[in-house]
């Protein structure tokens, strides 16, 4: 379950998001008192859709309309990626419209944060801000590639404890010769066996 400051805080933010872009507003009205789940084990947030398009807390006795199954560790890609990315790793199960509209709507809302900070901090500050924040993604994400492509490179290269692609493709090519000469000598016994 939720934190209820968390729901809270998911709710603003995505209602903020959805009131500036009424295109999203129009794809969720006809689905106006449905709800949804979202669940990344062991959190999950329960949401119905009000008239207005807008997303509300709802406390569902009966098992929601549609659940959106996330695994809790692919959570971070929403900050490396954008939804979009996220939302490829998102199973959905439900009512298919519903579903559709739901994953169609998470998949391509964007909150423009830069225009939303100039407000508050002014243009020139709000850009910088958010040139920086990409650029630290940047470096974050070719640092995280980096740690990982040195990582499978020392699990399979130097400490031997993952095979290489290459390596296993050659046993599978191996052991597939083995099963066909296997074969072949059974039947050629086979043969034997009936001329005795």
């Amino acid at each position: 379950m939720a934190t209820p400051l968390f729901g809270q805080g998911f709710f603003a933010a995505v209602n903020h998001v959805l009131a500036r872009s009424p295109w999203a507003r129009e794809r969720l009205q006809p689905f106006a008192g449905q709800h949804f789940r979202i669940s990344a084990h062991p959190f999950s947030l329960d949401a119905g859709v009000s008239i207005d398009g807008l997303l509300s807390a709802a406390s569902m006795p009966a098992e929601p309309d549609v659940v959106l199954s996330l695994p809790l560790t692919e959570a971070p890609l929403a900050l490396s990626g954008g939804m979009e990315r996220l939302m490829n790793r998102v199973r959905i199960s439900g009512n298919a419209e519903f579903a559709e509209a739901i994953g169609f709507v998470f998949r391509n809302l964007s909150w423009d944060v830069e225009e939303d900070l100039s407000r508050v901090l002014g243009d020139i500050t709000a850009h910088r801000i958010v040139s920086g924040a990409h650029t630290l993604g940047a470096m974050q994400a070719r640092a995280f590639e980096g740690l990982s492509g040195n990582l499978s490179e020392y699990l399979t290269e130097e400490s031997g404890m993952i095979a290489a692609r290459l390596e296993v493709d050659k046993f599978r090519d191996e052991v597939t010769q083995l099963r066909d000469a296997v074969a072949r000598l059974d039947k050629r016994i086979a043969r034997l066996r009936k001329r005795i």
